[in-house]
């Protein structure tokens, strides 16, 4: 096949000189040839959600957790003192997730908490700052049982009350 046509041979040759110009100004210096990983830490996390439970509760005994939300039950999980259980999970697309768990141990009574909630834990410019790896304490002070420990241990842990009604 030869190349007798004049303009045949010109389209040919811009087209070729344009994917080289394109290859070369692409700067692939920084590109992983792995395929990319979830990050359970980037700050955009598209809904991805990751809770981790600590048992500090002061008598040392184990912490009965039952966490649920709308279309998930978690069942009853039994966490060893100064253990911790984990979960993870998506925000849902009308922002409507809520995990609530309930907690028991020995000579600790009956307590409900929402261990996760879109207005509290996954809003940008919230009275908190957003987790997406959300780590709580449970049971090591009596006034605000559930610390939500900072990423950055300077930050101060966030504390609360239990939710167990009036």
């Amino acid at each position: 096949m030869s190349f007798t046509n004049k303009p045949n041979f010109i389209l040919l040759f811009m087209i070729f000189s344009t994917l080289i110009f394109l290859t070369f100004s692409l700067d692939l210096s920084n590109v992983s040839a792995e395929s990319p990983t979830l990050d359970w830490e980037e700050p955009l996390s598209k809904g991805r959600k990751h809770v981790v439970i600590r048992n500090k509760v002061k008598n040392k005994e184990v912490l009965n957790v039952h966490c649920k939300s709308t279309k998930d039950d978690l069942g009853l999980v039994h966490i060893p003192w100064n253990d911790t259980w984990n979960f993870k999970f998506h925000v849902n697309l009308q922002r409507t997730t809520e995990y609530h768990c309930h907690f028991t141990w020995y000579n600790g009574g009956s307590h409900y908490f929402s261990i996760f909630k879109v207005s509290r834990d996954d809003t940008v410019i919230g009275k908190y700052p957003m987790c997406v790896k959300c780590i709580w304490e449970v049971g090591s002070d009596d006034k605000s049982p559930m610390c939500r420990i900072p990423l950055f241990e300077k930050d101060k842990p966030y504390c609360f009350k239990w939710e167990d009604g009036p």
